[in-house]
């Protein structure tokens, strides 16, 4: 892309005033969470990443400081410094102070931009206790700071003179506690991984994070090969089964594409897409044409080279994508997002262009390595037959209609409600516990389904292999969605699927594998925040005829300091599930007056993948090096 070489005052435009955003802070940044904290700083860091995808910044430093205030340096062209026409105070100040006040709107200060709405600087003054401003500029260290929710100390001043050639912009500030009342302890470890994803999307430019707190850190992201190292580094403990990643870019009308992509062993697909550097969770027309362009390139070669005979023989998009790790990065001049998180691509330019791309660069890779070609055109195959034979074990599956309650497994001990929205099934480890668990329930609401032992590892199997296991059977059948390409969220049958297994070990094993089922192959329910752990209570604290149940020592601790000196209390361990009668057991872990329940969310997919791949994977080194890292911090192993 050509660079912008004019940027001034005149580009900055104002859209509408700040107002309600401390009142209201949920409707800019999503929630006063540890979430919505760490929301802030990726407001700061876009403002400079704008400035690399518009090729006037190499180089970005974030700093968690040690009274846990953060400073973003970028050397930038630095925000403008004169006096804005419409607000007549200086460009810095309305940048801060004024919502909608940024150089995205009118085309003229970027060409490309991750934060769309302009918002990021003046909520996050906002949402400060203080913020300061330093930019450097023509010789001058031009400096302002805010207090109290974004009010100006002073107006926009020189402090300093620096040399002629720096350039760019500092910010540091100071997160309210008035408003982040839950935390405001950045955690290194949230900061770092989204850091490192910026930096292998935008290749060459340079990201140092640092931490100055209790043990500092220091850490520096470059990547020479960008996306091609994004795909190495997540196939790092997968069996590639091709020497080469298959890299190619190109652009039109404004728009710029990039692909990298490798095939590795195993049967799960992991395709990441992005637009201006927002991770696009739901797709989009890159995603589209794309894979529309896999399929149809990798079909015409098969047929060609006389592998694939007739359109019945044809490879179907889950063929082609069975063990595919790809990395699809779209920049953007005007890119509009829809879906229910506002993280779809909806461009429908985007489509034809990114088709166009992928096809003629997949073209030449498969012509000139015809050997690659081959390996990739078998797994394919492999994966076609796969599907073939699952296409029957599914049928096992699928209830003919939602009036047919005997095509349900028999294990089931279905609710009486068929309102989704109102029910919930417990998966519950082996028929003692699913006894007491249908004793305790509430039918009108509550379904109970027992597995018996523990499912098969879906990690090391392909589809075909995972429906002819009958618990996993059981559990497509009651969910009712559907499984593959079959899948239909909207047939859902509850939308509180709560695992239910003891906390010991035997029972993280079966939570854990029955995570893994639902990340593979229900990943919808995931992200919709449909998957929950059940969380048993650790102790009972009777005093007189009160008894409470609490979830573990600190929740223990708690309780015991509100009461009394005087009061006499017991305290007893609780039982395993299965050792629980009914009452105990839905007093304790089921009603949802009392229960505790842990909702499944994936805020990070590539590292949930890796983990699982780590966990559950074919690879033994990687688990034992995950093991030996990890098991410091377990109090407490219960064998």
């Amino acid at each position: 892309m050509e660079k912008e070489q004019h940027y001034n005052d005149s580009d900055i435009q104002v859209l509408e005033g700040l107002e309600a955003v401390r009142k209201r802070p949920g409707m800019y940044i999503g929630a006063t969470s540890a979430r919505g904290l760490h929301h802030l700083v990726w407001e700061i860091v876009d403002n400079a990443i704008d400035e690399a995808l518009a090729g006037f910044c190499d180089d970005i430093e974030i700093i968690i400081n040690k009274d846990n205030s953060i400073t973003v340096k970028d050397d930038g062209r630095g925000i403008p410094t004169g006096v804005h026409s419409k607000t007549k105070k200086s460009t810095v100040e309305t940048v801060y102070t004024v919502l909608h006040a940024g150089g995205k709107f009118g085309g003229g200060g970027y060409k490309v931009s991750g934060g769309l709405h302009g918002v990021g600087a003046s909520v996050v003054n906002a949402l400060s206790s203080w913020l300061e401003v330093k930019v450097y500029q023509n010789g001058s260290v031009h400096y302002i700071r805010f207090e109290n929710g974004g009010k100006p100390v002073d107006e926009l001043k020189i402090i300093d003179t620096c040399s002629l050639d720096r350039t760019g912009t500092t910010v540091t500030f100071k997160p309210d506690p008035t408003i982040f009342t839950e935390t405001t302890e950045f955690e290194y470890d949230i900061l770092r991984t989204r850091i490192r994803e910026l930096a292998f999307l935008n290749k060459k430019l340079r990201i140092i994070l640092m931490d100055d707190r209790d043990e500092p850190k220091k850490e520096t992201f470059f990547y020479e090969g960008g996306i091609t190292e994004y795909v190495e580094m997540i196939n790092k403990n997968k069996n590639a089964i091709h020497e080469h990643i298959v890299y190619f870019n190109g652009e039109e009308d404004d728009i710029s594409i990039e692909i990298a992509m490798q095939y590795n062993s195993g049967y799960t697909s992991n395709l990441y897409s992005f637009t201006n550097n927002i991770n696009t969770y739901e797709g989009g027309t890159h995603e589209e044409g794309v894979r529309r362009a896999l399929t149809r390139v990798i079909n015409n070669y098969a047929k060609k080279a006389n592998i694939i005979k007739t359109n019945d023989d044809a490879l179907s998009g889950d063929d082609v994508k069975e063990g595919l790790t790809m990395i699809i990065s779209c920049k953007h001049p005007n890119p509009q997002f829809e879906g229910q998180t506002k993280t779809k691509l909806g461009n429908s330019e985007v489509r034809k262009i990114a088709d166009s791309i992928f096809s003629e660069g997949f073209e030449r890779f498969l012509m000139e390595n015809p050997n690659e070609a081959k390996i990739i055109i078998e797994k394919c195959m492999t994966a076609a037959r796969a599907r073939v034979a699952a296409k029957k074990a599914r049928e096992l599956t699928r209830r003919k209609t939602a009036l047919e309650i005997s095509s349900l497994p028999g294990k089931l001990a279905d609710c009486s409600s068929k309102d989704a929205s109102i029910s919930e099934v417990f998966i519950v480890e082996g028929d003692s516990a699913g006894g007491s668990a249908i004793g305790g329930r509430d039918s009108r609401t509550q379904a109970i389904l027992p597995l018996r032992g523990k499912i098969l590892n879906v990690e090391k199997a392909r589809l075909d292999r995972i429906l002819g296991n009958e618990e996993i059977r059981s559990l497509i059948t009651a969910l009712g969605t559907g499984i593959g390409e079959e899948f239909d969220i909207t047939k859902l049958r509850y939308h509180k699927v709560i695992i239910m297994t003891d906390a010991d070990v035997d029972g993280a094993h079966i939570r854990t594998l029955l995570l893994t089922f639902f990340y593979r192959f229900f990943k919808p329910l995931v992200e919709g925040g449909y998957i929950y752990i059940a969380q048993p209570p650790l102790y009972g604290i009777k005093h007189g005829k009160t008894i409470k149940y609490v979830l573990n020592d600190q929740k223990k601790d708690e309780y015991l300091a509100t009461l009394n000196e005087n009061t006499k209390y017991e305290i007893s361990r609780n039982k395993g599930l299965g050792e629980m009668n009914a009452s105990e057991l839905a007093e304790t872990t089921m009603d949802p007056a009392n229960r505790y329940l842990l909702r499944v969310s994936v805020d990070d997919a590539i590292r949930a993948d890796d983990v699982f791949q780590t966990l559950m994977g074919e690879d033994v080194e990687p688990r034992r090096q995950f093991i030996e890292t990890n098991a410091t911090y377990v109090k407490n192993l219960d064998i």
